[in-house]
């Protein structure tokens, strides 16, 4: 392997562990702020009036964040990697898959009881009620469109293919966030907030598929 080949393999961990680390401090801080009722709060609200503006459009892209329409891409993808991983072969092949389900099984585990914690209000254009922080939506859609991407990654060997669907992933969980801030289901920061709380979740799981996968190469061969 070439040595800067190396290099990048050796530093991506690293990096991937600084951006869990910023997202889990920004999360936090986000947190406190709607908490307590911070400036950041006044600006979001203010922001939120200028941007939301219901229409169709905008309840279309919202719903790419329902659990009927993410958990079944992402179990479709799971699917195809269990059948693909166990007909190759692969070394276990269950073990992110499984793990992908239970991440995705941890969003309502995580999100209800900070939204009942918050207690935070609506926007104007929903009705009078609390738990709207952090963005339930916001977070199935980046789960369930992020575990995909990372799983269904190492399956493609062009380049071009991979930048693909890595534009798709984003472009479904900011048309997600679009529009459920455009409809005014959310203020802006409710899915700031689950953006840096899933930020956390993938990059964690990463770097348990990249620890178990180094673990699997270390052991020694049966007989």
């Amino acid at each position: 392997m070439p040595i800067s080949a190396n290099r990048e393999r050796t530093a991506l961990p690293d990096t991937v562990t600084v951006l869990l680390a910023l997202a889990a401090l920004l999360f936090a801080a986000i947190t406190w702020q709607v908490a307590v009722g911070g400036p950041l709060v006044g600006l979001d609200e203010r922001l939120s009036r200028l941007l939301v503006n219901p229409d169709r459009g905008s309840e279309l892209l919202a719903d790419l964040g329902n659990v009927q329409v993410a958990v079944p891409v992402l179990a479709v993808a799971l699917g195809y990697l269990a059948v693909r991983g166990r007909r190759d072969g692969t070394d276990r092949w269950w073990l992110p898959v499984a793990a992908a389900a239970v991440l995705m099984a941890l969003v309502p585990a995580l999100v209800v009881p900070l939204k009942v914690l918050m207690a935070r209000p609506g926007t104007p254009a929903e009705p009078p009620g609390t738990g709207y922080y952090p963005s339930g939506h916001t977070a199935t859609a980046a789960i369930a469109y992020g575990c995909a991407t990372l799983l269904l990654l190492p399956r493609l060997r062009s380049r071009p293919a991979r930048r693909a669907l890595i534009v798709l992933c984003v472009a479904l969980v900011l048309g997600t966030s679009y529009g459920l801030v455009r409809r005014g289901y959310h203020w802006p920061l409710d899915v700031v907030g689950s953006w840096c709380l899933c930020a956390v979740l993938l990059s964690s799981l990463w770097l348990f598929l990249r620890a178990a996968g180094a673990s699997g190469r270390s052991q020694a061969p049966g007989p």
